[in-house]
């Protein structure tokens, strides 16, 4: 694949077989993330799917069908999560969901009163860079947690293997296959590890058994159709439960403060995904956007009993190893993840995927976003022979892969938060702020970096 090469560009349409298929990719890379918050959590997994199709979907309208971001559970919220379920059970976890969708709202509609030019300000490529570094080797410990221990947390050479099997696939896949095969790495990488898992005697068909056993018993159209589809279990405001009966305050307290920390990953998430496609989404369509389109994604998965969405860094990864940017192949996954959510053996089959397939992928996808980060710092020719930018770069580095944190009571500040904090706060005020935006090219695309090198040297 060529450096430049972009195979679907965000408002390209793919033909109808691509398209599944490149869905399809989208889907598996986001699949056991977005289940596995509501297994920890105690919620359900086919509603999870279905809120994340349709945070996804509206995601999209806001945002105007221009950026292409998969929203799925977000793993932030799980300690608040845990906290609003013991002190209200699930409308309490809603209603918490809720507030907490209503804060990014909010912070929606400063940015569009004020704009995003401050947010460059504060956050130049020496703070980004390594912040995007960080995001990529914060999940590096889970992609290799599931790539080398069994459901019971043991190591297990076996696992280890069937990561290694798919991850050979997805790269063998990437550098060396033509055409089609060259686009969908990872869909092909989690096929052959699940085929190999298959082989080790490691994946439970038990699930899958018994719903084929189901289907196959059925008499009737009726009956069949009845032991397809699955209605998943909703948990819906004013017909499962009343709001009025939740404690707000204590929810509030609970959930409120950690929209603050995921607006900031979301913010690291909107830089990542800007240089992986070459378009600066922050300023088209707008940070308000993204950020008020997440929110409403996390409105309506608390209006269905799910977790609350995040961006994903596992498709921002597919993104980056594919050059597939088309929004239609993102909406193509939610539709798909709506309608497995309602069909229990699909949802079986991909839930049964081991967990080391997908630490293979991830280890991967992860290393890519955090090679994104260097490569800002590189593009923009950051000097890290200068003091300054050695110090804000060496100490977000540390405090965001280190785990540093800060936690009062149940509010707590992630350390990939608390790492972009510490190095915005020392960017404000350490001398020689000028030496942080290097060559200023941070959302440029290389073709207008070029063009500008031309128009430089013709002058």
């Amino acid at each position: 694949m060529k450096k430049n090469q972009v195979n679907l560009g965000v408002r390209e349409v793919p033909s109808i077989p691509k398209w599944i298929a490149l869905s399809l990719q989208h889907l598996f890379a986001m699949f056991g993330a977005t289940i596995l918050v509501p297994f920890l959590t105690g919620l359900s997994p086919a509603v999870a799917l279905v809120s994340s199709g349709v945070g996804t979907l509206a995601y999209m309208a806001i945002t105007k069908g221009r950026i292409p971001a998969y929203l799925g559970s977000s793993f932030a919220f799980i300690p608040p999560i845990i906290a609003a379920d013991q002190a209200a059970g699930v409308p309490g976890i809603m209603m918490g969901s809720l507030m907490a969708g209503l804060v990014y709202g909010v912070v929606a509609l400063l940015i569009k009163g004020f704009g995003t030019k401050w947010i460059m300000k504060i956050l130049p490529p020496v703070v980004v860079g390594p912040v995007i570094i960080v995001i990529g080797l914060g999940l590096a410990s889970t992609a290799v947690d599931m790539a080398m221990n069994d459901s019971e947390g043991n190591y297990s050479l076996t696992f280890m293997m069937i990561a290694a099997v798919t991850l050979g696939l997805t790269i063998i896949a990437s550098l060396f296959f033509k055409g089609f095969m060259n686009i969908i790495p990872v869909l092909f990488g989690i096929t052959g590890g699940y085929l190999f898992a298959l082989t080790q005697g490691v994946v439970d068909t038990s699930g899958i058994a018994a719903e084929w056993n189901q289907i196959t018993s059925a008499t009737g159209l009726v009956s069949f159709l009845g032991s397809v589809f699955q209605m998943p279990d909703f948990t819906v405001p004013f017909v499962d439960f009343t709001p009025g009966s939740v404690p707000f305050a204590e929810i509030a307290l609970i959930m409120v403060p950690i929209a603050f920390v995921t607006i900031a990953e979301h913010i690291g998430d909107q830089m990542v995904l800007s240089k992986v496609v070459g378009q600066n989404f922050l300023e088209k369509p707008g940070l308000h956007r993204s950020i008020a389109g997440d929110g409403i994604a996390t409105v309506l998965a608390s209006c269905l009993g799910g977790p609350p969405n995040t961006t994903y860094g596992e498709n921002i990864g597919v993104l980056a190893i594919t050059k597939v940017f088309s929004v239609f192949v993102i909406g193509g996954a939610a539709v798909t993840a709506i309608f497995f959510g309602f069909i229990g053996i699909v949802t079986e089959v991909i839930g049964a995927i081991p967990s080391a397939v997908m630490g293979g992928v991830s280890i991967l996808l992860f290393g890519i976003i955090a090679s994104s980060g260097l490569r800002m710092l590189i593009d923009n020719n950051i000097d890290l022979g200068d003091k300054r930018n050695l110090i804000i770069s060496s100490v977000i580095l540390v405090i965001g892969v280190g785990g540093a944190k800060i936690q009062i009571a149940d509010f707590e500040v992630s350390s990939m938060a608390l790492a972009t904090i510490v190095g915005v706060i020392l960017n404000l005020f350490l001398p020689g702020r000028e030496s942080a935006y290097g060559n200023g090219n941070m959302f440029k695309t290389e073709e207008q970096t070029e063009a500008e090198k031309s128009d430089d040297s013709a002058a």
